[in-house]
């Protein structure tokens, strides 16, 4: 009984609490992104989690010498099922999912370069794999999606 009466009271004062102070409760909660996106450039690979859970360690191609995949930590911006590049001579970016400018993860028919550096400074995937990437963006939205790019 006295377990159950804790409860009821510890809820009674956190909703106060909020109720009173919802702008200082809600600087508090930082929420993480649901789909979390990590590049390795040096690795030529990608690490995908959603909630934090692990989803899928993937082989990508970044830039090629003499061009640049931009690093930091992104927001995914926008997401094009299919993409010609207006750069680059139509190229297809099948399952495109733009983070920074025109820079975008995108599916590549070119599979047998993945694992090392071979694009215009997109970051490129297996189709299957983008096609998945390409689904959670969608699913859980761009806002709830962190695209992380490191050396």
């Amino acid at each position: 009984m006295f377990k159950g009466f804790c409860a009821v009271a510890s809820f009674a004062i956190l909703s106060a609490f909020l109720w009173v102070f919802p702008a200082e409760a809600k600087q508090r909660i930082a929420v993480p992104p649901v789909v979390s996106v990590v590049i390795d450039v040096s690795s030529q690979s990608m690490l995908v989690k959603v909630n934090g859970w692990h989803y899928g360690s993937w082989k990508v191609s970044t830039a090629r010498k003499g061009y640049h995949t931009p690093r930091g930590t992104f927001r995914a911006v926008r997401t094009a099922k299919i993409y010609y590049s207006k750069k680059y001579e139509n190229a297809p970016m099948p399952n495109s999912v733009f983070f920074h400018y025109g820079f975008a993860i995108h599916g590549t028919y070119y599979v047998k370069n993945l694992g090392r550096p071979a694009s215009h400074g997109c970051v490129r995937l297996s189709p299957a794999n983008s096609a998945a990437l390409y689904g959670l963006v969608n699913r859980y939205g761009t806002k709830a999606t962190r695209i992380t790019i490191v050396d």
